[in-house]
């Protein structure tokens, strides 16, 4: 019984006693009003019994659950859909019952070395470890994490030391799962700096893979559970909403496309699982901004643009990308009228024996176009250079002294 259908109890039983003593001693009363009041009571206490048990009361008067009306507003106009807040309440819950079996807490260790200060003495050398966390995507083993979990970039307190490859992966599964002594060994099978994704395994059958939601479903404002293993502590879960989707964001140098949470995400959380509300994967936890004034803004690589990205590393241990072989710069308005030049990609570099110099491209061309597309940026060829495969054609058009010029390049793998 709740607080409520307590206080009702109580105050039934005290109005009825308090009529009944008001009455008391009346030869009427005794007679025909006695027994009339009886009934009364009994009724009261047999129907409070009745409202105490949930079952019987629901059949009584119906389900009495509070509902919040939420209004969805979309293209067609407003729908109004109830949500119950006991069932609410218990999302979490369920969120992290569903996904806890699939994280698991990884540590790296690495060779640092450095050179004594000043250049003087023996280089200093010593053992560099990195945390973080881990999605598994199959029963058989083989675990998705960040790429800066195993290769050491995480580690900030050897910033100034050169790390050697990763000299151990130790995996850490759910202890509620599969007891308190699963540990394994894992070996690297692929890694991509660009994606910042690596995928692990370990000699292990029986797991509890992770299941993937389509993320790009995902809206503002929806549920969002943060899991993984922050600063150590295995199986932490922080909540919060989505609080930005398509958000773009760039960390040394690489530009990332990210969904934005404000679930807490520390250190050690890295490659761990974003979920929805059914517990399912919409996304890795990979950045966060930390400073004065910032609270709350973690950043997620959505789980539909990784799915390409591990088959390419469970098949071929790397990511297979096309490669056109020039160093470009960004040409503004400003910096092209200074040079008398078009606004566009200026070709700083052809690389020898590249798809580029095979194709004509010339030291000081500017790029203006990619298959038939008015580009102005690096980033805008890229996307474009990445949507097609090895051995794919690409027209791409440049200004040269003035005069437009259509080279098409075949495009080769990355070296």
């Amino acid at each position: 019984m709740d607080e409520n259908e307590n206080k009702f109890e109580v105050i039934s039983s005290k109005v009825s006693n308090a009529n009944f003593k008001k009455n008391n001693g009346n030869g009427f009363g005794k007679t025909i009003l006695l027994p009339f009041i009886s009934g009364v009571v009994g009724c009261s206490v047999v129907i409070g019994t009745c409202f105490g048990i949930p079952s019987i009361k629901e059949k009584l008067i119906g389900d009495t659950t509070v509902e919040a009306s939420i209004n969805h507003t979309g293209g067609e106009g407003t729908t109004s859909n109830l949500i119950s807040l006991s069932n609410y309440s218990n999302t979490a819950v369920y969120a992290a019952n569903k996904i806890l079996p699939s994280i698991v807490g990884i540590e790296v260790s690495f060779t640092a070395t450095s050179n004594s200060f000043f250049g003087f003495g023996q280089p200093v050398t010593s053992t560099a470890t990195a945390t973080g966390s881990g999605i598994i995507i199959s029963e058989d083993g083989y675990i998705v994490t960040n790429n800066h979990v195993v290769s050491g970039s995480s580690s900030s307190s050897y910033s100034y030391y050169e790390l050697s490859e990763a000299t151990s992966v130790k995996v850490k599964l759910n202890s509620n799962t599969y007891g308190d002594n699963a540990i394994f060994d894992a070996k690297i099978v692929g890694k991509d700096s660009q994606t910042d994704l690596a995928v692990l395994k370990i000699e292990k059958t029986g797991l509890t893979a992770a299941e993937f939601a389509d993320s790009s479903q995902a809206v503002v404002g929806e549920f969002a559970m943060a899991v993984g293993s922050p600063l150590g502590l295995d199986t932490t879960v922080t909540t919060g909403i989505i609080s930005a989707v398509n958000r773009e964001v760039v960390s040394d140098g690489t530009k990332y496309i990210c969904i934005q949470t404000d679930a807490a995400i520390n250190s050690g959380n890295s490659g761990g699982a974003l979920v929805n509300s059914e517990g399912k994967v919409i996304g890795i936890n990979t950045l966060k901004l930390s400073g004065n004034g910032v609270e709350g803004i973690g950043f997620a690589i959505p789980i539909n643009s990784t799915l390409d990205i591990i088959d390419e590393l469970i098949e071929h241990n790397k990511v297979i990308r096309p490669y056109i072989g020039i160093t470009g710069q960004d040409l503004d308005e400003e910096t092209a009228k200074k040079n008398n030049l078009v606004v566009g990609i200026y070709v700083k570099d052809v690389e020898s024996f590249s798809p580029a110099e095979k194709a004509g491209f010339k030291i000081g061309d500017v790029i203006i176009k990619a298959d038939g597309k008015d580009i102005k940026t690096m980033d805008e060829l890229n996307e474009i250079k990445n949507s097609h495969k090895v051995d794919d054609t690409m027209s791409i058009t440049v200004n040269r002294d003035g005069e437009e010029k259509e080279l098409s390049v075949k495009l080769a793998e990355t070296p």
